[in-house]
């Protein structure tokens, strides 16, 4: 039993054991030895952990690319064949046999004599334009303002009707009959997404604030006199970023999607303009017929939203502290 005792309270057994004896230093036993933690680098060791991320990424990037820089390259025509009357409508096949092997006719020809590959990379940059402005807009002026909203009862006593006329009318239908009082036209569609749809993303953070403003150590900051400006610059906006993120791979998706919706029903872009929506419209009459004219923007419109949905929702997983552990 004197054995046992001696071995524990021994100091060189430790040092087998893998401990170290500190001493009766005060300021030494009191650090703590842990790598600093980075939340950006945390952030992106989790979502770069995923191999998929790294495949959406790629795929994302490629869509994106060939959306700018195609059309730059190979302006996109369509008016280019519509004297001859042999290049409607032509499959594949018969677009290269006639047009020669290239690039351009991959994916035929339209009821015009356009190129449809020509045709989608141009519409999706419309498409992808229209999105980003849009959710740009609409994310800003909402966090902004909904930040704002949480903590000022002036504001949220003009707000609140507002949003409950607002709320109550479908967005489509607010959309669309600003289209029609507009007209057509990119900057239209782009005020007429963007009109109300910034209130719908302000009342949402302006509950988020709500939920988080009388925290601990958002009360000690007023008690200490700190500008409400600088508490939710500080300490509200920081805690929703994974919020905001989220709210952000929904934003961009959702007006590809409504643009694509707008345009198909006749409403949208102006005829000038091409864009997803409008490749689809144009070829729902030749869906058996000509499958080729309608199938490829439809795909390239699903593989746009869905990429960015995943992604969004991923790095929304990684920007929450909770799995940096």
């Amino acid at each position: 039993m004197n054995d046992e005792k001696n071995n524990v309270i021994n100091p060189t057994n430790g040092a087998d054991l893998g401990f170290e004896v500190v001493g009766n230093d005060a300021i030494s036993s009191e650090k703590i030895i842990a790598p600093r933690y980075s939340y950006w680098k945390s952030v992106f060791r989790v979502f770069f952990k995923k191999k998929m991320n790294i495949v959406l990424i790629a795929l994302f990037v490629v869509l994106v690319l060939s959306a700018v820089f195609i059309p730059l390259i190979c302006p996109y025509e369509p008016q280019e064949n519509v004297t001859n009357a042999t290049a409607y409508n032509l499959s594949p096949a018969k677009a290269m046999e006639q047009f020669g092997h290239s690039f351009k006719w991959m994916l035929g020809t339209g009821p015009q004599g356009n190129s449809i590959m020509y045709n989608i990379f141009a519409g999706a940059r419309t498409s992808l334009l229209l999105a980003v402005v849009c959710a740009a807009i609409n994310m800003t002026i909402g966090i902004v303002l909904g930040a704002v909203w949480g903590f000022s009862k002036k504001l949220d006593a003009i707000l609140i009707p507002i949003y409950n006329i607002v709320a109550n009318v479908p967005f489509i239908l607010v959309v669309a009959v600003l289209i029609y009082v507009l007209g057509s036209g990119f900057w239209n569609m782009v005020i007429a997404m963007t009109i109300t749809g910034w209130l719908g993303v302000a009342y949402f953070f302006r509950t988020q604030v709500m939920i988080i403003r009388d925290r601990e150590y958002s009360l000690a900051s007023k008690c200490l006199g700190t500008p409400i400006r600088r508490i939710v610059s500080k300490n509200i906006l920081p805690f929703l970023t994974s919020v905001i993120v989220t709210l952000l791979a929904t934003e961009v998706p959702s007006y590809i999607s409504l643009e694509t919706y707008m345009s198909f029903i006749g409403i949208g872009l102006s005829a000038e303009v091409p864009s997803l929506g409008r490749m689809i419209s144009a070829a729902q009459t030749a869906f058996l017929t000509y499958p080729w004219e309608f199938w490829p923007p439809v795909i390239y419109a699903a593989m746009l939203t869905i990429i960015l949905y995943l992604l969004g929702q991923n790095l929304a997983d990684a920007t929450d502290p909770k799995t940096h552990m």
